[in-house]
């Protein structure tokens, strides 16, 4: 776990660095993606059903029966991708940029907002990890909820999905395809209780979203242009008596 969370540090550091690197003549400033407010409803929601799980006595049933329907089905063998999963369509958005696939952002702001995204859902996460003191399903520890491994799951999935929305929808579903995998094989694994992987969820969502809130509310003022070199001159001038310089700029 922790030497994929360095390598998704070090991949952003990358594409911050490779984005800075760009020709200045060259620069595209790319007008912020708008982010409405009826779009957090269903992450807040999310958010609110696992809050309301803690202690509400159907849902913590509903939680249980749950996860007896799904440990069944696991023979003891664990699935540990959900380790490396969580993580896909983050990188897969970094990657297309990458390879020349441009998205609704340049790579280093896009690289920005994926990096403020993984700092807020931290920032919710850890501190909410240790305010509720949850048993964890396997008993292994006072940490379930929420779930910071489906949390990480969608708000790449979220991250993918406004970068590439407009280039192909199916990159959005195949992020939350692989999102909802993490959330289900972190209940296979027996770490996470479903209102866990629920409220996670939300959070991620929530925390891509705020993500490019910040980065609109910081870079508001950039507007799409290009850059260009320009060529300036300067020239001592004489005229009806009068010396001195000129200076022209041609753009």
């Amino acid at each position: 776990m922790k030497k994929v969370a360095l390598l998704i540090t070090v991949l952003i550091f990358f594409v911050i660095i490779k984005g800075f690197s760009q020709d200045s003549s060259e620069v595209v400033f790319n007008n912020p993606t708008k982010i409405k407010a009826t779009s957090f409803i269903l992450p807040v929601g999310f958010i609110s059903y696992g809050v309301l799980a803690l202690h509400n006595h159907t849902l913590l049933t509903l939680n249980t029966k749950i996860q007896q329907h799904i440990l069944p089905n696991n023979i003891g063998n664990k699935i540990h991708v959900d380790n490396y999963l969580q993580f896909a369509p983050g990188v897969i958005a970094l990657g297309l940029n990458i390879a020349g696939i441009k998205g609704a952002h340049s790579l280093k702001d896009a690289a920005i907002i994926y990096g403020l995204s993984n700092v807020i859902l931290n920032g919710i996460v850890i501190p909410t990890k240790k305010i509720s003191k949850e048993l964890r399903p396997d008993g292994s520890a006072y940490s379930s909820f929420p779930s910071g491994h489906t949390s990480e799951a969608f708000a790449s999935a979220e991250f993918l999905r406004m970068e590439y929305k407009n280039v192909s929808p199916i990159l959005g579903w195949a992020g939350y395809a692989m999102a909802g995998m993490t959330g289900y094989l972190r209940m296979y694994n027996n770490k996470h209780w479903f209102n866990d992987v629920v409220a996670g969820a939300g959070v991620g969502i929530a925390s891509t979203k705020l993500a490019y809130l910040v980065y609109s509310g910081v870079f508001n003022n950039r507007k799409t242009k290009k850059y260009k070199k320009s060529i300036g001159l300067v020239a001592p001038f004489y005229l009806q008596g009068n010396v001195g310089l000129a200076y022209s700029r041609k753009f």
